[in-house]
C-alpha cells in the first residue's frame, strides 16, 4: 500500500530552463553560450555541487575564471536562479492529493540556491509536502540507492509504500531498483491515470 508520495521539482511541480540563466550571463562574458553552459552545467562542478560539496560560494570562484565572468556573485547568483516557472495543473493538484490525506514529499536533485529560490516561488504548493528531500541537503542525488533511501527516512515508511513521480527515466529506473514505485511523468493527464490505477484519489 502506498503511504509516501514523492514528487519531483524540475519538470514536474514546476519547469526549468537553464538557457535562461544563460542569456542573462553571457552579458558578462567574452564566451559564446554554448561553451558558457558547458563550462557551467557539463562538468563535475554542478554534480559537486547538487550533492552539498561546495558552497555557492566556491562554485562563483570555480566558475568565475572558467566562464571568464566579470559579474560579481550576486549578480551571478540572480541569473543562475532565474530559470523557474509554474506547471499549473500539478499546483492544481498537490493540494487536493493532501486535502485527500496522502502525505506528500519532495525528492529533488537540487542545489543550495536553486533550492532558495524555488521554494519561495513555489511556497504555497510546497507548503502542501510534509518534507523535502533534496540532495544537496541529503549529499547524494538521484538516481543513487543512497538518495532515495535519504528520502525514504524522512518519510519514515517502507520502500515498497513509497511512489516517486519523475520526469527522467534513469530516476525512475533508480526508484524501482530501491524497491520503490514509480511513475515517469510527461504529461498530466497520463499522471492522473496512472495515480487512479494505483488507487490514490485525486
Amino acid at each position: 500500500m502506498l503511504k509516501a508520495l514523492f514528487f519531483d521539482f524540475g519538470n514536474v511541480i514546476g519547469f526549468f530552463d537553464h538557457q535562461r540563466a544563460i542569456r542573462q550571463l553571457v552579458a558578462y562574458s567574452d564566451m559564446p553560450a554554448d561553451e558558457l553552459y558547458t563550462s557551467l552545467y557539463a562538468g563535475e562542478l554542478e554534480t559537486r555541487y547538487e550533492c552539498g560539496h561546495i558552497t555557492t560560494a566556491e562554485l562563483f570562484e570555480a566558475i568565475r575564471p572558467l566562464g571568464r565572468l566579470t559579474c560579481t556573485q550576486e549578480q551571478f547568483v540572480t541569473a543562475f536562479c532565474d530559470i523557474f516557472w509554474p506547471n499549473p495543473p500539478m499546483a492544481d493538484l498537490i493540494p487536493r492529493l493532501r486535502a485527500n490525506g496522502h502525505r506528500l514529499f519532495l525528492a529533488s536533485n537540487t542545489n543550495d540556491a536553486h533550492f532558495n529560490k524555488f521554494r519561495v516561488m513555489f511556497a504555497e504548493t510546497l507548503s502542501h509536502f510534509e518534507r523535502l528531500a533534496v540532495s544537496h541537503e541529503g549529499r547524494a542525488r538521484k538516481p543513487t540507492r543512497e538518495f532515495f533511501e535519504y528520502a525514504r527516512s524522512l518519510a519514515g515508511v517502507s520502500p515498497a509504500e513509497c511512489l516517486l513521480i519523475d520526469d527522467l527515466p534513469v530516476n525512475v529506473a533508480g526508484a524501482k531498483a530501491a524497491g520503490w514505485d514509480a511513475i515517469l511523468y510527461h504529461h498530466f493527464d497520463d499522471l492522473m491515470t496512472e495515480l487512479a490505477g494505483r488507487g490514490v484519489s485525486v
